[in-house]
């Protein structure tokens, strides 16, 4: 089944990504993939995802590109300096997002989409 506007978000060969897409295909829905390494993002719709959740859901802490990060890009980040950070270096994002035409999820759990999708 593909369900008209919803789209996942993320890259190829992460493992939670993997793991979503899986998820997805095993419940016969037919989601299009966007691999934002590859075809690119744009600020217009990352910054409709941290309005819709707040940077600090949508940026990833705990990522090796975060670790990687100098002090200085660490140091107050706020949403404009989030934004700007996980456009320049899209791992900095939280994998995969889910969006539809009014909601935003970042993350995989098989209760998160189960729930997302009514299952």
């Amino acid at each position: 089944m593909t369900l008209s506007g919803t789209k996942i978000y993320g890259i190829k060969n992460c493992d939670t990504v993997k793991k979503a897409r899986k998820w997805l295909e095993s419940n016969q829905l037919d989601i299009p993939f966007h691999d934002f390494r590859e075809q690119g993002l744009d600020e217009t719709l990352l910054g409709a995802w941290v309005d819709a959740l707040g940077w600090e859901a949508v940026f990833n802490k705990r990522s090796t590109s975060y670790r990687a990060l100098s002090d200085a890009d660490k140091a107050d980040i706020d949403a404009p300096k989030a934004i700007l950070l996980m456009l320049a270096q899209p791992t900095l994002i939280k994998r995969p997002v889910l969006v539809d035409a009014e909601r935003v999820q970042t993350g995989f759990s098989d209760a998160a989409y189960s729930a997302w999708f009514q299952l």
